[in-house]
Formats: C-alpha cells, sequence, structure tokens
C-alpha cells in the first residue's frame, strides 16, 4: 500500500488571500459601523450598532442589520383625528393674555376703590374683584343695591370683554346669622353669589356657561375677624377673572 508523502509538496494554495480579504472587509465594516455610530442622533440605534459589532468581531460573523431612516422636517402642525380638539387647539394659541393687566383695571374703577366700595387683588387664579357687602348688601340680606348698578355695569362690561371663566363667591364673618330667610352663613353667602349671577345674566346677558358660582361662609377670610374692620372686609362677594381659557361654544352657551 502506498502512503502519501507528508512533505510532497502539492503546488501553491491560491485561496489563502480570501482569509487576509475577509478580515479586512470586517474590519472596515466595523470602521464605518463606527463612523455612522458617531453620526447618529438616535441614541438607542448607536447602542445596538456598538453591541452588535462587538458580537460580529467575537464571533466572527455580521449579523445586524441596520434599519435607519432619513428624518425628515420637523413639523410644527399637531396633528389631530378629533376636529373639535384641533379647534380648541387653534383658540388656545390665539389667546395670549386672558386677563388684562391690574393697572389697566384698576383705573376703571378708580372712584370705586377710593371709595372703598371695591377692593382688587391679583393672585395665581386670576384677578379677583372684592365687592364690599356694606356697599352691596344690606346686612343679612342678599338683595343687591341697586345704587350699585353702575358699579356692576362696569364689572359687567370687563366680564364681556374677556373670554374667561368667571367664578362668583361669597364670604361672610363668623358671627352667626339666623332669620326668617337664611338658617346660616352658607345660606346666606352662596344667595349673594347666585343674586350676583341672576345680575350678570339677566341684565348683562353674560351666558350661564361662563360663570360659576360659590358660597365660603367665613371659611376663608383675607383678615383676622378679631376686630369689626377685619370682619368688615371680609363679608364681601368676590368676582374672581380666571385665567384660563373658555372653549368658544361655552362662551356661546344659553343664559
Amino acid at each position: 500500500m502506498d502512503f502519501p508523502d507528508p512533505h510532497q509538496h502539492h503546488g501553491p494554495n491560491h485561496e489563502r488571500w480570501m482569509i487576509s480579504w475577509a478580515d479586512f472587509i470586517t474590519l472596515m465594516f466595523a470602521v464605518f459601523v463606527v463612523l455612522f455610530t458617531s453620526a447618529s442622533t438616535n441614541k438607542n440605534t448607536a447602542k445596538q450598532v456598538s453591541e452588535a459589532v462587538i458580537t460580529a468581531l467575537k464571533s466572527g460573523s455580521i449579523s445586524f442589520i441596520m434599519r435607519s431612516r432619513t428624518p425628515g422636517p420637523v413639523s410644527t402642525t399637531r396633528e389631530t383625528k378629533d376636529p373639535a380638539a384641533g379647534s380648541r387647539l387653534v383658540e388656545q394659541q390665539k389667546v395670549v393674555e386672558l386677563v388684562p393687566s391690574l393697572q389697566a383695571i384698576s383705573e376703571r374703577f378708580q372712584n370705586e376703590i377710593a371709595t372703598g366700595k371695591i377692593e382688587m387683588r391679583e393672585e395665581p387664579r386670576g384677578l379677583v374683584i372684592s365687592l364690599r357687602q356694606a356697599a352691596f348688601f344690606a346686612s343679612g340680606q342678599a338683595d343687591l343695591n341697586p345704587d350699585t348698578y353702575p358699579i356692576v355695569d362696569k364689572i359687567g362690561a370687563l366680564i364681556l370683554s374677556v373670554p374667561n371663566r368667571v367664578n362668583l363667591e361669597g364670604h361672610t364673618d363668623p358671627l352667626p346669622i339666623h332669620n326668617w330667610r337664611f338658617g346660616s352663613n352658607w345660606e346666606l353667602s352662596a344667595a349673594r353669589s347666585i343674586a350676583m349671577l341672576d345680575l350678570l345674566t339677566e341684565r348683562y346677558h353674560i351666558p350661564r356657561g361662563r360663570l360659576s358660582i360659590a358660597g365660603y361662609a367665613d371659611t376663608a377670610p383675607i383678615e383676622p375677624n378679631e376686630d369689626p374692620e377685619g370682619r368688615a372686609h371680609n363679608r364681601r362677594v368676590d368676582v374672581v377673572i380666571l385665567s384660563e381659557f373658555l372653549p368658544s361654544q361655552a362662551a356661546r352657551g344659553g343664559r
């Protein structure tokens, strides 16, 4: 039997160059991947690419397929399938300043502020116009004094000039009340808010959908109740023009 001679020369191996060429291609791919990763703005994709390259170099194969999308222009509009939602968005963008400045409003009510019939202040929730009970309501009663209608005229015109929601909030001092009409300060404070609402909707045709009422009795004083002056300040109805946009549909609501 003839055995092959291990030292026998079989001629040159012309396929050895493919090993070096495969290593070169792998390294070039790794370079391009690193360049892509450096330029990519998507951190998650960059991380996936880096991990895939490491795995590929260790295993000697490339198994990661990059999927990328050419970023398009950034849109400045918000798409919505709800036409009503889109309308509300446009309306909100149009409203820049919902509440006029306190200084501008104070000029309209200069005489009323000077005589102590009303007070004004700004709060995070909006503009607060406090109507003193002594000027607008008889003690223990919820009927507005007709002499104060010219002041309410100005307030009604102000409310009509802005699209905001408005809260009408009644307040009392802590002294108990009990008469033929009201059994507690809660009832009195709520009744005064309702009286203000009725006047604004009937006399000035402000939609009821823009207004809300509340009665706080003596639970939200603005001054201590230890002396008559402080209690007098706490007896009030606050007209609060809220820093809150009102959808046009609610603004057009019925009386």
